[in-house]
């Protein structure tokens, strides 16, 4: 998966699997987060959004399962 770092307050970095459908979402508080069952359109939507934040929080957050990643430093 590859992640690109995009301009929001809210969100750092966005990865996505197109044939998983799962999108990867690092936040501002560097909280990490998988999205299961997103529709590549979506992720372009998301990709497209001149608020990153506001789209995850309106189409993302809550409307598809996810779960916290936990990484080791």
């Amino acid at each position: 998966m590859e992640l690109s770092e995009v301009d929001s307050s809210m969100v750092q970095i966005i990865g996505y699997d197109k044939k998983a459908q799962r999108l990867e979402v690092v936040f501002g508080s560097g909280k990490a987060y998988f999205y299961e069952g997103v529709p590549p359109e979506e992720y372009a939507s998301l990709m497209k959004a001149e608020s990153k934040g506001r789209y995850m929080r309106a189409k993302i957050i809550g409307k598809y399962p996810s779960f916290e990643l936990h990484y080791r430093k």
